[in-house]
């Protein structure tokens, strides 16, 4: 059975009497949006994306406290409690949406760190807003989280807080884990604060990443860069202190979405998308948010090429394509939606017929029930990003696929490519590559998907997100500490 990081050694005040918190998770954003009920009235939903997905259930059986901006705007909140999540709002104004968010962490950082796949811009007032956004999370944090608690700060937007929380709370411990890939030194030397960004991280005890080469990066980089005397996984600063950078690929709760593949309602509602499908034999499904780094063009372009020379048939094959919307207040977003519904459109005019599309595309946000219907239609899952974190997708379609089949074809460049190393991996530069390698995936016999999706299934079973909580806590609890609590999940009865 997989262990759960929760006993009564491990509960958390969510904020109790005196305001303070004995888990403070410092993110962007918080795992909520705000909408309108049917009547009228406000309410929450819990927000989509990898990072809501993985922490979400660390946070319920924790009871922790969840920093992170509600994604309005100007709109002091008080800390609420949302099913059974104890929140607490941070405000930003426009100019920090636009400077902070739109511009360092999504215009600078999300580029750089996703092997320049778009050119990064480099803005001094983004960075100062960047800093300034910093310094506010850093300070609640600080507010919020009991003596010797544990912080664990989340992802490329909050680089900063690590070393501002320990100047202000030298008691705590903090871990900060990276959900996106860490570049090379090659490609992070462009950025102008790139000592500021290190120095940063090594406020940290454990510093996390998706892949051992990540860690292996930012090690090199703090040697070369900030001149710290480095061995293998371990910094040591001149304080003393000794930082620990390595690798925590994370993952999804595998067994919430098998029980919800499961379900009838999930099944009942995976007939009825292949029905509407007009019955094919074969359906390719690709889930992406809609990014420049996914590799989602490249991916229409294989199939529209395999149809065209008569290896699919849109009779009897169709490509299902969601791109749920993503900064669509950033001009390269709305460039790209627009480029993508062109391409759609015009491969469909060449190559549809009357109620068959090649390419039956969406673009919309779809709750998790829909996702896990369409996992459950779909013959094959098709990811193909040019550079990604982990992509928790790949992982989401392995979990759906109770009954062992399915096939999954994965880039080489998503950090999920190192532990599913059964699907077809394809490198998604090479278009008659990936033609050849879907073409392989669609014609493999039974027993042959069946034996990949085994394994596939298994790897994520026994490292599912509880696992990866657990890993990432095990390892900021072991770090030697002078002040405050040793906090270590629960192991089994």
């Amino acid at each position: 059975m997989p262990r759960t990081p929760s006993s009564p050694a491990y509960r958390v005040a969510t904020v109790n009497g005196n305001g303070t918190a004995d888990l403070v998770i410092v993110a962007n954003r918080l795992p909520v949006d705000r909408v309108t009920e049917a009547d009228g009235t406000p309410g929450w939903r819990k927000s989509p994306g990898g990072l809501v997905t993985a922490l979400e259930p660390v946070m319920r059986s924790n009871d922790g406290a969840w920093i992170g901006w509600p994604g309005s705007t100007d709109e002091e909140m008080e800390p609420f409690v949302d099913e059974g999540l104890s929140l607490i709002p941070m405000t930003l104004s426009p100019a920090e949406i636009e400077e902070h968010y739109e511009g360092f962490s999504n215009g600078t950082l999300w580029p750089l760190y996703h092997d320049v796949v778009a050119k990064p811009a480099f803005h001094r007032e983004w960075w100062d807003s960047y800093v300034t956004v910093n310094e506010r999370f850093a300070a609640k944090a600080a507010q919020v989280a009991a003596k010797g608690a544990t912080v664990w700060v989340q992802d490329y937007q909050m680089q900063l807080v690590p070393a501002m929380l320990r100047e202000l709370r030298p008691d705590l411990r903090i871990g900060f884990f990276l959900h996106i890939p860490f570049p090379p030194a090659e490609l992070f030397q462009q950025l102008p604060w790139r000592r500021q960004i290190l120095e940063g991280l090594l406020g940290a005890d454990i510093v996390g990443f998706q892949l051992a080469g990540g860690a292996a990066n930012f090690v090199r980089l703090v040697r070369q860069r900030v001149g710290h005397k480095t061995h293998r996984d371990t910094i040591y600063l001149p304080d003393g202190r000794t930082v620990r950078a390595a690798a925590f690929p994370i993952s999804i709760d595998f067994t919430e979405f098998e029980e919800l593949a499961r379900s009838e309602s999930v099944s009942q509602r995976a007939k009825q998308i292949r029905e509407a499908l007009g019955d094919p034999e074969t359906v390719l499904l690709g889930i992406d948010r809609l990014d420049y780094t996914k590799g989602i063009t490249p991916r229409i372009r294989a199939y529209s090429e395999l149809v065209r020379d008569g290896h699919f048939d849109v009779e009897d094959t169709v490509f299902i394509q969601v791109a749920t919307p993503s900064r669509e207040r950033v001009d390269q977003y709305r460039a790209l939606r627009d480029d993508i519904d062109r391409l759609v459109g015009r491969i469909n005019g060449d190559l549809g017929k009357i109620g068959r599309p090649a390419i039956s595309y969406m673009h919309s946000s779809y709750p998790r029930h829909e996702m896990a219907a369409l996992y459950r239609a779909a013959d094959m899952m098709v990811v193909t990003p040019y550079r990604d974190g982990m992509n928790l997708v790949a992982k989401e379609y392995v979990a759906c696929r109770y009954e062992n089949d399915g096939a999954l074809v994965l880039s080489e460049f998503a950090g999920a490519a190192e532990e599913l190393r059964q699907a077809w991996q394809v490198n998604p530069y090479d278009i008659n590559g990936m033609k050849a390698t879907i073409l392989d995936a669609a014609r493999a016999e039974p027993k042959e998907v069946t034996r990949r999706m085994r394994a596939m299934r298994k790897q994520v079973r026994e490292n599912d997100v509880s696992q990866w909580a657990i890993r990432f806590l095990d390892a900021l609890a072991s770090v030697p500490h002078d002040h405050g609590k040793t906090v270590r999940p629960a192991r089994p009865r």
